[in-house]
């Protein structure tokens, strides 16, 4: 039997009135009456009597009304607490962030925490291999990600911030005394890719196989993780390209980190899945985006 049949049996019972009726349930008077026929033709009795004057229940209408009432009134009243719970931002969200969390992330989790106080942020590390795999099991409800995802069963925020590449070097590479590194150079520097289930935008995205131009980048061999990168940087076997927080963030005496430019800036925002979005995943978008907005310190 259907929920909206029963509503409707409920609500025409009170009114007495098929426009009434509608009018409440956001229906035309039409398919209140269809509904009304469904039910009747499920129950085999008219439940109402109807002319052109009035509407008004039969015996067997008021005999199935004090019947159903309890059982209706405790259905509406579970299904009111479960949207009010769907709207509180308490208990705990699972934050993904990449690698090291910068202060685009910390500063997100303090400006939530602040205005949501029932509700705790826990920071989780995403292997940058596999950014969508802990989303995808559960493991986190957001998680902070480059931008663009072109992934359909996930939906994004706006940008949080924009900034431009540094390429890491052994400090012994020939380029890492360079102010600067132009993207047509990256053809002769070997990047270090990925080795994982990550899709094939983000591999390019990490480690781009061609530049602007169209010429090839050699590659250095694959990690799963920045820290494995980081290592294969700092013994010369390869090249890997960061944004410029991030590159501050992983600061060594091995390792040179020289600006590139003509490459597309690096764009970090939040990702969550579309079927698992809450209140809690829709507030801490709303507090990453404020913290993003605000004035910094020069």
């Amino acid at each position: 039997m259907e929920f909206r049949e029963l509503e409707c049996f409920v609500v025409l019972s009170e009114e007495l009135h098929f426009a009434r009726t509608a009018e409440r349930l956001y229906l035309s008077p039409g398919r209140v009456s269809q509904l009304i026929r469904s039910l009747e033709t499920r129950i085999g009795g008219r439940l109402f009597q109807r002319t052109s004057r009035r509407v008004r229940l039969t015996p067997l209408g008021e005999r199935f009304l004090a019947d159903l009432r309890p059982a209706y009134d405790g259905l509406e009243s579970a299904v009111s607490r479960a949207r009010a719970a769907a709207r509180e931002v308490t208990g705990v969200i699972r934050v993904g962030f990449l690698a090291t969390p910068t202060d685009v992330v910390t500063g997100a989790v303090r400006v939530f925490e602040r205005r949501h106080p029932g509700c705790v942020a826990e920071l989780v590390e995403i292997p940058l291999s596999d950014p969508f795999g802990k989303l995808r099991a559960g493991q986190v409800d957001v998680a902070f990600t480059l931008l663009p995802v072109d992934e359909p069963d996930l939906a994004t925020g706006g940008g949080l911030n924009r900034f431009p590449h540094r390429l890491g070097l052994s400090a012994r590479h020939p380029l890492a005394g360079r102010a600067r590194i132009g993207a047509e150079e990256l053809a002769g520097v070997p990047l270090i890719g990925l080795d994982g289930p990550a899709p094939r935008f983000w591999h390019e995205r990490v480690a781009p196989s061609v530049t602007p131009s169209g010429r090839a980048i050699p590659r250095a061999g694959k990690v799963a993780t920045t820290q494995e990168g980081l290592n294969q940087v700092a013994l010369g076997r390869g090249g890997m390209v960061f944004c410029a927080p991030s590159a501050e963030q992983y600061g060594r005496p091995d390792i040179r980190f020289v600006p590139v430019t003509g490459l597309p800036p690096s764009i970090l925002g939040l990702a969550w899945l579309k079927a698992a979005q809450t209140a809690a995943v829709r507030a801490f978008e709303a507090a990453a985006a404020d913290h993003a907005a605000e004035p910094r310190a020069a």
